[in-house]
């Protein structure tokens, strides 16, 4: 069986449309497995704001004290992840939710607890309870909290868990969901680009604005060793039984002689 494991951010939850849900159904009847890893900004920040708790950044990181990582634990797998796997169930694909710390699926180490407070890097992915929902029939929908070897609790940027979790997988295809279509160039979708060619385009202005985040998000992932990912829209249908809509992004493109 092949693998696409699909990220998606948590302010694309509540965008995603009856015809996504109905390309994952097609996905899965071409015989690819699917897994999730989800972000939840938005909600966390929703939550901080009720609490009076201020969100602070560093780097474009969220600091995560004491408090902060326990509303992002609670959010995480209380909220953003119970209604994505809700949203899944009730398009009848059989969708579990499961934190990045159930199993030390996640295992990581602090980036810098003095500027960051328990944020953390990936280290390592123990994908064997991953697999046994897999092989089981079900649709792993993964928290990006990660578990140290001393059993704290880690916040971990959503990309780089995703990205993670892809490479323990070796996946087939790594998904980027947005709300757009793709990266436009020139007015149309890119079908495929390379790395250098991504960074050409933001140096010369075409890919601006909100796209930068996702496209960096993207770049993150390759090169945390990922051959591939694709940025595609969670607005529409990404899948026709044959092709991924979207925009692909290669490290280099193979010449074939």
């Amino acid at each position: 069986m092949k693998t696409i494991l699909i990220k998606c951010g948590g302010s694309v939850i509540d965008q995603l449309t009856e015809d996504f849900f109905a390309s994952l159904a097609e996905l899965q009847k071409a015989g690819f497995q699917l897994v999730f890893v989800h972000g939840g900004g938005p909600d966390i920040n929703e939550m901080l704001e009720l609490t009076g708790v201020v969100p602070e950044f560093h780097n474009g990181l969220r600091k995560t004290t004491k408090e902060t990582l326990n509303i992002v634990e609670m959010v995480l797998s209380g909220k953003t992840n119970r209604k994505l796997v809700h949203l899944l169930n009730s398009h009848h694909l059989k969708a579990i939710g499961i934190n990045g710390t159930d199993n030390q699926i996640i295992q990581g180490s602090l980036i810098d607890e003095a500027a960051l407070g328990y944020v953390g890097n990936v280290e390592t992915v123990n994908n064997k309870l991953i697999t046994k929902l897999l092989t089981d029939g079900l649709i792993p929908v993964i928290t990006p909290l990660g578990i140290t070897e001393n059993g704290q609790i880690l916040n971990i940027n959503a990309d780089y868990a995703a990205a993670a979790v892809a490479k323990s997988l070796k996946v087939e295809h790594c998904l980027f969901v947005t709300d757009v279509d793709g990266i436009l160039i020139d007015g149309k979708v890119a079908n495929i680009l390379e790395q250098k060619e991504v960074h050409q385009y933001i140096e010369e202005g075409q890919i601006t604005g909100g796209m930068i985040p996702k496209v960096t998000s993207s770049l993150a992932a390759l090169e945390s060793g990922l051959k591939s990912v694709m940025i595609v829209s969670g607005k529409k249908a990404i899948y026709d039984g044959q092709t991924l809509f979207g925009t692909q992004i290669v490290e280099k493109l193979e010449v074939v002689k």
